[in-house]
C-alpha cells in the first residue's frame, strides 16, 4: 500500500545545495509576502503557505502525497491540542478576572507601584510576562500581557507590539526550561549534550540582549521621549534580569531561570522606584493610547485617572490570586512524582500513514507517533487555575464555562491560523525542506558562528516554537561544531557548545514574528485579522535583534568575546 511506503527525506533533491535551499525557502517567503506585503488575513496566508509547502514537498522533495497530507493533519492537530488549548486556557483565566471585576483591582495595584505607564509596561510585559513564559509559554505571556497593557491605557496595537518585543529574552528558558533541555538532548549522539554545557551559553547571550530589549520597549511605548525619560529604570531592569539569568542558568536550577529573573527584577525594580521617579508620566499616559493605525483602532483608548484610595490589602491579594495560583500549581506539577503521575495519563498512538516516515539520518521519524498529552501540558494546569479562580471569585460554574465558550468562538480564526502554521512546519520538517535550509546556512564554514543564531530564528519563525526549532536544528549545530571546531580558537567542545547554545538563543527573536505569535497577539487585543499590520511593525525589531545576536555569537567564537563563555 502507498500509505506504508518508506520515505527518507533528501535534503538536497535538486543536486545543488543552494538551489534546494532556495526552493525550500519558498513557503517561508510565501508567508512573509502574503502576510506582510499583501496584507492577507493570517488564516488565508497560513493555508496558502501550507499549500505551497505541500506542493514543494511532493514535487521537489519527492514525499508521497498521502504521507505529506498525513503529517500535515498531525501538525494541524498539534496546533489545536495542546498549543491552542494552552492559549485558550490562559485567556479564559484572564477573562474570568475581567468579568469578575478583579482585573480592575490588579490594574490599580500596578498603579500603586507607579503611575507612569512606561514603567508599568516594563513591569507587566517584560517582568510579569517573563514569569508567565517561564511557567506556561506557548503564547500565554503575549496574550495576557497585551490585554493587561490595554487595561492600563495602551492603544491596542501598541500593547501587542510591546508584548511581542518583551516576549523574546525569556523564551529560551520558557515552559520550565524546555527549549534548552531539548537543545541539549537532541544534539549529538544519544543522550545528547549535558544541559549544563548549553544552558549557560543561551542564557549569557540572551542576558546581553536584556540590556537592549527594555529600550526597544520604551521606544515602542513612547518613542524618543520614552527612552529619554525612563532609561534609568529600563537599564536597571535589564541589568538585573540579565544578571539573574547569567547566574541561575549555570546552576542545577537552570529550568527556573526566568522565574528567578522575573521575581527578583520586580522586587528590586519596586525598590529602585523608591529612590528614583520618572518624569513625564502624565503626558505619556495621553500618548500611549493614541492609535498606531487609525483604520484598525477605531476606538481610541483614553487615559483615565486611576483612583487607588479604595484598595485594601484583601482586594490586592484577591487580584493577585490567579497568578499566585499559577505559580503554586505549576510548582506542584513540577514535583517529580506528580509530574510522573500526570505524564502517565498521556496516550501514545501510531499516526496513520506515517509508519514509513524516516528522519534524514534514517531513523524512525518522531511524527510517526502522536502523544495525546491530556494532563501533562500547561493547558490542563491553566484550566484548573481558571476554574479555581472562578470559584474563588464566587462565580457560578455555568458562568465560568460560558466564558470559556465565548472565547472559543472569538478565537475560531486564530485556531485555524495556528493549526495551519503548525501543519506547514510539520510538512516542511518531515519532507526535508527545513533541514535543506539549515544545511545551506551551515555550509558557511569558518564564519558559521556568525550565522548560527539564524537557524534558531528561522526555525522558530516557521514552527512558532523555540523548542521545535531546537529539535530540528540542534543536531545540525552539533555536527557543524564538530567539523569546524578542530583548529578553532574554542576547540571542538567549546565550538559545539557555542553553536548549540546560540542556536537555541536565536529562536527567541524569531518568536516575535512567528505567524503563531502574531495570531495570538491579534486575538488578545481583539483585532483578529490585524496580523499583517503587527508583522510590519514588529519585523524591524526582530531583524535588529537577530543581527545583534549574530555579531555577538560570532565574536564569542574569537578571543574578543570568548571570555563570556562558561
Amino acid at each position: 500500500m502507498v500509505l506504508l511506503e518508506v520515505f527518507r527525506p533528501d535534503t538536497n533533491p535538486l543536486g545543488q545545495r543552494w538551489l534546494s535551499a532556495l526552493v525550500a525557502f519558498v513557503p517561508v517567503l510565501a508567508m512573509l509576502i502574503t502576510l506582510g506585503a499583501l496584507r492577507w488575513k493570517a488564516h488565508w496566508a497560513g493555508i496558502f503557505s501550507w499549500a505551497v509547502a505541500l506542493v514543494i514537498a511532493v514535487v521537489a522533495f519527492k514525499m508521497p502525497f498521502l504521507m505529506a497530507l498525513s503529517t500535515s493533519a498531525e501538525g494541524f492537530l498539534y496546533g489545536l491540542f495542546p498549543i491552542v488549548w494552552i492559549l485558550i486556557a490562559a485567556i479564559w483565566m484572564y477573562q474570568l478576572t475581567v468579568v469578575s471585576g478583579r482585573f480592575d483591582d490588579l490594574r490599580k495595584t500596578f498603579f500603586l507601584i507607579s503611575d507612569d505607564p512606561r514603567v508599568l509596561g516594563i513591569l507587566i510585559a517584560f517582568c510579569f510576562g517573563g514569569l508567565l513564559e517561564a511557567l506556561a509559554g506557548f503564547g500565554a505571556p503575549v496574550a495576557i500581557a497585551a490585554a493587561m497593557l490595554i487595561g492600563i491605557g495602551f492603544g491596542k496595537l501598541r500593547a501587542a507590539i510591546t508584548a511581542l518585543a518583551a516576549n523574546t529574552v525569556p523564551v529560551a528558558f520558557g515552559a520550565v526550561g524546555l527549549p534548552v533541555i531539548q537543545a541539549a538532548a537532541t544534539a549529538g549522539p544519544v543522550p545528547g549534550l549535558p544541559v549544563s554545557a548549553v544552558a549557560p551559553v543561551s542564557a549569557r547571550i540572551c542576558a546581553i540582549l536584556c540590556l537592549v530589549v527594555p529600550f526597544l520597549m520604551l521606544s515602542i511605548m513612547d518613542g524618543k521621549k520614552g527612552v529619554k525619560e525612563v532609561w534609568p529604570f529600563g537599564l536597571f531592569c535589564g541589568v538585573v534580569f540579565g544578571a539573574t539569568k547569567w547566574i541561575v542558568a549555570s546552576t542545577p536550577m537552570f529550568n527556573l531561570t526566568e522565574v528567578f529573573a522575573a521575581v527578583i527584577t520586580v522586587g528590586l525594580g519596586i525598590l529602585f522606584l523608591k529612590f528614583w521617579k520618572p518624569v513625564g508620566g502624565h503626558d505619556a499616559a495621553q500618548r500611549i493610547g493614541i492609535p498606531m493605525d487609525t483604520t484598525l483602532e477605531t476606538d481610541p483608548v483614553k487615559a483615565e485617572k486611576v483612583d487607588t484610595s479604595d484598595l485594601t490589602g484583601k482586594r490586592i491579594f484577591m487580584a493577585l490570586v490567579p497568578y499566585i495560583l499559577v505559580i503554586v500549581i505549576f510548582a506542584i506539577a513540577a514535583v517529580p512524582s506528580i509530574k510522573k503521575a500526570l505524564a502517565s495519563a498521556d496516550v501514545k498512538m501510531a499516526w496513520p500513514g506515517l509508519s514509513g516516515l524516516q528522519s534524514a539520518s534514517g531513523k524512525a521519524a518522531g511524527h510517526a507517533a502522536y502523544t495525546w498529552p491530556w494532563l501533562s501540558q500547561p493547558g490542563f494546569l491553566l484550566a484548573i487555575v481558571a476554574i479555581l479562580v472562578g470559584l474563588i471569585y464566587r462565580m457560578k460554574l455555568a458562568d465560568i464555562f460560558k466564558e470559556l465558550w465565548v472565547n472559543v468562538k472569538k478565537m475560531k480564526f486564530t485556531m485555524l491560523t495556528i493549526g495551519m502554521v503548525v501543519a506547514l512546519a510539520y510538512v516542511m520538517g518531515d519532507s526535508g525542506q527545513t533541514l535543506a535550509l539549515g544545511l545551506f546556512i551551515a555550509g558557511a564554514g569558518a564564519i558559521y558562528p556568525f550565522l548560527a543564531p539564524l537557524l534558531g530564528w528561522i526555525g522558530t519563525y516557521v514552527t512558532g516554537s523555540d523548542t521545535s526549532a531546537n529539535i530540528l536544528f540542534s543536531n545540525l549545530q552539533y555536527t557543524v561544531g564538530q567539523s569546524i571546531g578542530q583548529g578553532s580558537y574554542l576547540g571542538v567542545d567549546g565550538m559545539t557548545h557555542l553553536l548549540v547554545g546560540t542556536g537555541a538563543a536565536g529562536g527567541v527573536v524569531g518568536k516575535m514574528i512567528s505567524p503563531q505569535s502574531l495570531a495570538v497577539a491579534a486575538s488578545a487585543i481583539g483585532l483578529v485579522g490585524s496580523e499583517s499590520v503587527i508583522l510590519r511593525k514588529v519585523f524591524k525589531y526582530s531583524i535588529f535583534l537577530i543581527v545583534l545576536m549574530c555579531i555577538l555569537a560570532g565574536l564569542m567564537s574569537t578571543p574578543v568575546l570568548s571570555w563570556i563563555l562558561p
